[in-house]
């Protein structure tokens, strides 16, 4: 069975692989949109990064544009966005699809059969906790705040 190490996807903000920089820690993969009832998210998605990456989480946001075309802009646009409305410092990759003929790979591994948790993502804001050995151990439907109590929880078990 595969884990998030054994997949690339290039940073956002630098265009490297930021896989190698989530080795051994504790992720939280969300596909995010700009222009989505949801997009409030990034708030407390910024605010949980920032109160726990000391104990080893890290918030991933995966701008999609599958949904509604709620993520239209460029990726300097979205990074504009996300830091002037949200102050958002967790790491984000390049702009993604998540379902379909182009699902990127790590989206076909977070949603396949062998994980656990299979099926298309329903819409933006949908979340996958992953463990520190790179296994995906919880989904989240797209309503699930940062704020959840049983996201919390979860991720008070892995850090």
């Amino acid at each position: 069975m595969s884990t998030l190490q054994d997949f690339e996807i290039n940073a956002i903000q630098d265009g490297g692989n930021l896989i190698p920089d989530l080795k051994g820690k504790v992720v939280l993969a969300v596909n995010v949109a700009s222009k989505c009832g949801m997009t409030p998210h990034y708030g407390g998605l910024e605010e949980l990064y920032e109160e726990n990456q000391d104990q080893g989480l890290v918030v991933v946001g995966f701008p999609c544009n599958q949904f509604g075309e709620q993520e239209p802009g460029t990726e300097d646009e979205i990074v504009t966005f996300c830091t002037t409305n949200y102050g958002v410092k967790f790491p984000m990759t390049t702009k993604i699809d998540v379902n379909g003929e182009g699902r990127h790979p790590i989206y076909a591994w977070l949603t396949g059969e062998e994980n656990g948790f299979p099926g298309d993502i329903e819409w933006n804001f949908e979340k996958f906790l992953i463990d520190r050995n790179g296994t995906v151990v919880k989904r989240y439907p797209p309503a699930t705040t940062p704020e959840d109590p049983g996201l919390l929880q979860d991720i008070a078990d892995q850090i």
